[in-house]
């Protein structure tokens, strides 16, 4: 009979790191401008394009 197996204690895998641009919160905030002297009026927010919302840095 073969001898007992000790369980091994395994690490999880890394967490992905999240992303710079929007500190893992999947979105960014722009200026506004309107006019020809390009005031700025407010901010908009959208999806970040480096992690495309997800809020983590992909593996490539």
């Amino acid at each position: 009979m073969a001898p007992r197996k000790t369980p091994t204690t395994s690490t999880p895998p890394p967490s992905p790191a999240p992303c710079p641009a929007c500190q893992g919160t999947g979105e960014v905030s722009r200026p506004v401008q309107v006019g020809r002297k390009r005031r700025t009026v407010g901010r908009q927010t959208g999806i970040c394009l480096d992690c495309l919302g997800a809020g983590e840095l992909p593996e490539n």
